[in-house]
């Protein structure tokens, strides 16, 4: 009798193991979660026993529910909460992923379109250590980006690589950084450190799927970004705002048409078209960069 039990308890273990390696564990399409839950998701059973992180991080990987101290865990939960909130939806699951034998695998943020975003303890602290708080802010609201990019079917504009996509959630970054009811910073010198941080993981891999955009692009992008938090916008209508701005100032095309939605922004955005034009250009160094209003 003993010895059966014993089986028992060894199928039920191994029942566990093959759905923590199953990615049907969090699969919960966007619109079944309830858009007026605005609590932090708490872990679910199987997460509690396996701690399951998907193929996307290292093998000895582990996911979590918190970062290393409750500061840190608060702060990034309270921005998951103010980011989904001013976008008028709610939060998607936030988890932590942690790698004590190789923390630089966990370098890396990801936003998954079945309404989960998984932040990496190394890029987290690594963030925190040359910027502050405001970096990890961007990052989470970049990565919350993504999700509406999955809820509204955007960005409206499509390439070969991914940069659309990226450069889009660099300027939704933005615009929460500005906004009064998102990160509320008025000035550019505010968020210098979030913009630098941006820039610095561009890359120049111009013909590769995963093409992020350019240092200088990414730079360009979130000053576009936080130039339209001027303007309380929907989702579709930043990205209309977006593109229309900034693929005039990457192809030349800004002003052959006229943006008739939204003629108040254009009066305002007509003054720093120049400026974009430099920056994504590379002809504003990054000290000036720093020196913007």
């Amino acid at each position: 009798m003993k010895r059966s039990f014993r089986l028992s308890l060894l199928a039920g273990a191994i029942a566990v193991l093959s759905a923590c390696n199953d990615d049907s564990m969090e699969t919960t399409p966007l619109s079944e979660i309830p858009e007026q839950s605005k609590k932090i998701e708490q872990p679910n059973e199987l997460e509690k026993i396996c701690y399951y992180v998907d193929q996307y991080w290292s093998s000895s990987s582990v996911l979590l529910t918190s970062l290393q101290n409750s500061t840190d865990t608060n702060f990034m939960n309270s921005q998951m909460t103010k980011i989904a909130s001013m976008w008028g939806k709610s939060n998607p699951i936030l988890r932590f992923v942690n790698d004590p034998s190789n923390l630089n695998s966990t370098y890396n943020a990801i936003s998954y379109s079945t309404g989960k975003i998984y932040y990496g303890y190394a890029i987290y602290y690594d963030a925190k250590n040359k910027g502050g708080d405001i970096v990890n802010a961007m990052i989470l609201a970049h990565e919350y980006g993504h999700q509406l990019q999955y809820i509204f079917g955007l960005p409206s504009v499509s390439e070969s690589t991914a940069r659309p996509n990226e450069l889009e959630a660099d300027g939704f970054a933005g615009y929460y950084l500005r906004r009064p009811n998102g990160y509320n910073q008025t000035t550019f010198a505010q968020i210098a450190a979030a913009y630098e941080f941006a820039q610095s993981i561009g890359d120049y891999q111009t013909t590769s799927p995963g093409h992020h955009g350019t240092p200088p692009q990414r730079r360009s992008a979130v000053r576009l970004g936080f130039l339209l938090g001027q303007y309380s916008l929907s989702a579709a209508d930043f990205d209309y705002n977006f593109f229309y701005y900034y693929q005039g100032v990457l192809n030349g095309t800004y002003k052959m048409g006229k943006n008739l939605r939204n003629p108040e922004i254009d009066a305002y955005m007509s003054q720093y078209i120049d400026e974009l034009r430099k920056i994504q250009s590379g002809k504003i160094s990054v000290e000036e960069f720093k020196e913007l209003k």
